[in-house]
């Protein structure tokens, strides 16, 4: 495994976002309660979901803490999955929120969907190797490059962080 993406450097990575959008949303709490609910949700998680990645990618694996948490996480990261499909990125006549039109996001969305069970059950089968591969390309993918996309193109966390 290389350097560059060893789990400490993924939870290094996960930490600096994480701390960049809890930025963003101390600066932009005050707009919170405007946000529609299923942003609302997705940022609350996504912040539960982050801290996690951090915790899991630094602490010892197979043992039950990770079991119990692994467990918490998948289910947050499949549920934000969920959540964003009834996402709209380009009507601002819904608040962000499914319109009936169908973005990029949408597809990372599904293959996230799809993804998590799979890691789960790599895990359940003591596929080590085969999960970790998911586990780390659920975070490079759908955490860090999709988190990095939250902040700029006017997307409320950049607004918020940059205004």
């Amino acid at each position: 495994m290389s350097t560059v993406l060893s789990n400490r450097n993924l939870a290094i990575a996960t930490a600096a976002l994480l701390a960049v959008v809890l930025l963003a949303m101390a600066r932009g709490g005050s707009h919170f309660p405007a946000l529609p609910l299923m942003v609302q949700l997705h940022l609350i998680s996504m912040v539960g979901t982050m801290a996690l990645t951090v915790v899991m990618l630094t602490r010892p694996k197979g043992t039950p803490d990770h079991r119990t948490w692994g467990r918490l996480w998948a289910g947050l990261m499949w549920g934000n999955a969920l959540f964003t499909l009834f996402f709209n990125a380009g009507s601002s006549r819904s608040g962000g929120v499914f319109a009936g039109d169908i973005s990029p996001v949408h597809a990372l969305s599904l293959f996230v969907a799809v993804m998590v069970p799979v890691a789960v059950l790599k895990a359940r089968r003591h596929d080590r190797a085969g999960h970790e591969r998911t586990i780390r390309g659920l975070v490079i993918g759908s955490l860090l490059i999709a988190g990095l996309f939250t902040l700029p193109f006017g997307r409320t966390l950049g607004r918020w962080l940059f205004s």
